[in-house]
């Protein structure tokens, strides 16, 4: 008698770890993906339009499409700036863990005239951050109207492909490359993209990250 109730409780805790493993097993997938990182402003958070029609979301069907196994972690902010974004990182890096971090700010610190110096050296804190947690960094530019003159300018466009080549990290210098100058791209501010621009973007981030993950990590 006491044999078969402890084959019965031993039963009974098989059928509990199968259903629990049964439960967990698709989480436990997901966990494992690996991690495609958005962290940028309101230029990646679907501003002005629904949510489903931004490049980020649209890139994850893009990797779909291509068999890739990695999902996307969107946390970037409106309004987000260099400053703000060194603080923050560390945070997603240790909830995410992603493979790679697509690094999209400075829009703002620009339209607010901060130092070059200064947004440079946010966006280098940055890559430093990610890459001590063994993450690698595609870096997004951004150019701004030249409210600043052209010297601020020009030197605001610089940091990106600048940085990018003394971080030997991959770059887009301009995000919005082949969309900012065309009829329904943008919206009436002139500096958010419009709905119909997202699957340009995306197939302009796309290409770089496709790069990134057919070579070596």
């Amino acid at each position: 008698m006491a044999g078969s109730s402890c084959f019965s409780l031993s039963l009974r805790r098989a059928l509990c770890a199968a259903a629990l493993a049964l439960l967990l097993g698709p989480s436990a997938a997901t966990a494992e993906r690996p991690t495609i990182l958005i962290f940028g402003d309101s230029l990646s958070t679907a501003y002005g339009f629904d949510r489903d029609e931004a490049w980020p979301v649209l890139l994850e069907a893009r990797l779909d499409e291509a068999d890739r196994p990695h999902r996307v972690a969107n946390v970037s902010r409106s309004g987000e700036t260099t400053s703000g974004g060194t603080r923050r990182l560390p945070d997603a890096l240790e909830e995410h863990e992603p493979e790679i971090v697509l690094l999209q700010l400075g829009g703002n610190d620009g339209l607010r005239g901060q130092p070059p110096e200064r947004i440079r050296s946010n966006l280098q804190q940055m890559i430093e951050q990610a890459r001590a947690v063994d993450s690698r960094v595609l870096l997004i530019g951004i150019r701004i109207p030249p409210n600043y003159g052209r010297t601020y300018t020009e030197q605001f466009a610089a940091i990106y492909p600048e940085l990018a080549d003394e971080q030997d990290v991959p770059v887009i210098p301009f995000l919005l490359e082949g969309v900012w100058d065309r009829d329904g791209m943008m919206q009436d501010d002139g500096v958010h993209p419009t709905a119909k621009a997202q699957p340009e973007i995306a197939e302009t981030v796309w290409e770089t990250l496709r790069e990134m993950l057919d070579g070596p990590s």
